[in-house]
């Protein structure tokens, strides 16, 4: 059984590992995160038993098994069961009352994401946000990379535009002309974070914005213009 000192490293469980929870998995155990990894499939457990000694194979999901794994010790849990929504719901109801302080589980409907968060869980939809996220680089043929923060707010990586070189922040003033504001500017592997009106842009400087969907795109097509 799994028992979590005082001064360990954040704990996390994951429950289940179809391709979100096994990706997940090897990320934090990847950062030195400490794991409890629970999953029917006794291949899948003996793999993850070379990223974790807390991995176990689990015949059904009650309260007392996920207990008997030490579950109940971790800092967050993560419900990685889509395609099964009862268990994922009981699964997600059993977490919440162990009092864990933070209980994520995987929704693959706006219906089931409903129902998790009415239990008490954050809810996290992988196939949309990475879809939203691919559409985003495919619309806009500068863009390096995108997060969605909220609907409002996006954060992008992106190439300067051949009309923005030579010419400054102040002459260029994304925040009138787009609504975004420069995070930082990257240039040969060098990071500015601090932008000075004044600064003037150069052929292969990389633009960090924040700002909305919206405004991301007019700043694209005017770039291709």
């Amino acid at each position: 059984m799994f028992n979590k000192t005082k001064n360990e490293k954040m704990t996390y469980g994951i429950v289940g590992l179809g391709r979100f929870g096994y990706a997940l998995a090897n990320e934090l155990a990847d950062s030195g995160c400490e794991l409890i990894v629970l999953d029917h499939d006794e291949d899948k457990i003996r793999e993850m038993r070379e990223l974790t000694e807390n991995a176990y194979v689990v015949a059904s999901l009650d309260k007392k098994t996920l207990m008997d794994t030490g579950i109940q010790n971790c800092d967050v849990a993560v419900v990685c069961i889509g395609e099964h929504m009862d268990t994922s719901i009981l699964t997600t109801l059993n977490l919440v009352s162990m009092n864990i302080p933070k209980v994520i589980s995987k929704a693959t409907s706006a219906e089931h994401g409903i129902i998790l968060e009415k239990l008490g869980a954050e809810v996290v939809y992988p196939e949309r946000d990475m879809a939203i996220r691919l559409a985003s680089r495919l619309e806009t043929s500068r863009m390096l990379d995108f997060v969605q923060l909220s609907e409002k707010i996006n954060v992008t990586k992106m190439e300067i535009p051949e009309q923005a070189v030579g010419k400054t922040v102040l002459e260029i003033n994304l925040r009138s002309r787009f609504g975004l504001n420069i995070i930082a500017i990257e240039n040969n592997g060098a990071v500015i974070e601090v932008i000075n009106p004044d600064y003037v842009f150069r052929k292969d400087d990389i633009l960090f914005l924040s700002g909305s969907k919206e405004g991301l795109l007019k700043l694209n097509n005017w770039a291709m213009n």
